[in-house]
């Protein structure tokens, strides 16, 4: 094995990276230090190569650049923040400059990027937090140190809603009654409208002594529901004391143990709010990636929608919401994996307008099929300004206009930014 050379050097950021870490250039090559702000003149060990240049330890701050006093005493050991020490305009500066980078990458006019939409902290409704009993030692409950497998033990949490916050010290209690020495395993935690849901995922299927914590863990907390699995099985509920629902359009929409939703309820509203003028009057509407149906509910409000998603149990719960309400018809959906099977040309002339919002990996099949199409609006929704400008730029070659980007700050303090954008023919 190779040792690294480490060698400390007085570096200047100039800026901060897709990442969240500072960049600063050495050689003429670009050191990457994370929790640096623009501005900041200090002194770091240069470590690791990293693409083409190499990772670097901020050791001292000599002269502080762009900064402010993070809000949360884990912030530079947790993993789950990493740019609470930015100074109000840089961090605006980061987040709207990574969405215009990704545009301007692919060649697409940068100058319809709007002003960052702020969303407030202690909303955030869901948390995947590891947990993990050592041989030694008390069990820790929280989200992973930054490129680490070590687990910060969280006590507060400036992100997540109080609601998941005061579960924690509870959550840890339970954890060490689940968990042998040396094991470990991970909590979602998700805060619906009807409450608090709860999914474990375990080392091991749970004995009878293990199911009876985990009810009385419930109970005590007045969970609506509490499940687990082992890898990748279905959810097994252990405690239902309400249906998990959340609201959409004034439509209640029971959430699966293992379905997704947008980090905060407030997320759902600013989205929401954009999405729709976007879609103008069109007659007919085909929502892509729907999901339980965060925008699917609103848009049939307007016009009769279509629902197409991947995931079984998600269209499930979106019709059964959709047979309850008095929509008189207006929402139809269907299963169906966009990724090997798009809804093609042919099929979306049925539709006036499209709203698609995928994973991070993107669109790409289905970008193409709505390039090939005819329909005058498309709506775009992005959790990754890189996949987006892929898809974007597939869209614009097939004769689309991308006339505005708005993004929106729904994953605080970190380096991912939403957007949605509007495209016409």
């Amino acid at each position: 094995m190779t040792s690294v050379k480490l060698d400390m050097v007085e570096l200047t950021v100039e800026r901060v990276g897709a990442r969240g870490d500072g960049l600063a250039v050495y050689e003429g090559k670009p050191v990457y230090l994370a929790f640096a702000a623009p501005g900041d003149h200090v002194r770091a060990r240069l470590g690791a190569s990293r693409n083409e240049g190499r990772l670097g330890t901020v050791v001292e701050i000599l002269i502080p650049g762009a900064r402010q006093p993070p809000s949360c005493p884990h912030f530079g050991t947790c993993g789950g923040c990493a740019l609470q020490h930015l100074a109000d305009d840089a961090y605006r500066d980061m987040k709207e400059g990574s969405v215009r980078a990704a545009l301007e990458r692919r060649g697409l006019d940068a100058s319809v990027v709007e002003p960052l939409r702020r969303l407030p902290p202690g909303t955030r409704r869901r948390a995947r937090l590891a947990l993990r009993r050592p041989r030694k030692g008390p069990l820790r409950a929280g989200f992973h140190a930054r490129e680490s497998h070590e687990i910060v033990d969280m006590q507060v949490c400036t992100v997540l809603h109080p609601a998941l916050v005061s579960l924690v010290s509870p959550l840890r209690e339970c954890a060490v009654r689940l968990l042998h020495q040396g094991e470990a395993g991970t909590a979602m935690l998700t805060r619906v409208d009807s409450g608090l849901d709860v999914l474990f995922e375990l080392p091991r299927v749970p004995d009878m002594t293990v199911l009876e914590t985990l009810a009385k863990f419930a109970d005590a907390n007045d969970l609506a529901r509490l499940s687990w699995r082992v890898d990748e099985q279905p959810p097994t509920p252990v405690a239902e004391r309400r249906r998990p629902c959340v609201i959409f359009a004034g439509v209640a929409v029971e959430v699966p143990a293992d379905g997704f939703l947008q980090a905060s309820a407030e997320a759902d509203s600013v989205l929401t709010e954009l999405v729709l003028p976007g879609v103008g009057s069109a007659a007919r509407v085909i929502d892509l990636y729907a999901g339980l149906g965060t925008f699917t509910f609103a848009l049939a409000q307007r016009a009769p929608t279509h629902a197409v998603d991947g995931a079984r149990s998600a269209i499930a719960a979106l019709t059964s919401a959709a047979a309850h309400a008095t929509l008189g018809g207006r929402v139809t959906a269907e299963v169906r994996d966009l990724e090997t099977r798009p809804v093609m040309a042919d099929e979306l002339r049925r539709y006036d307008a499209a709203v698609f919002d995928p994973p991070r990996t993107g669109a790409k099949a289905q970008a193409r099929a709505l390039a090939a199409s005819q329909m005058s609006k498309v709506v775009a929704v992005s959790c990754n300004p890189a996949t987006f400008g892929r898809d974007a730029r597939t869209l614009v070659d097939g004769g689309y206009r991308l006339t505005r980007v708005m993004p929106v700050d729904q994953f605080l303090w970190s380096a991912q930014v939403e957007l949605v954008a509007w495209f016409e023919r």
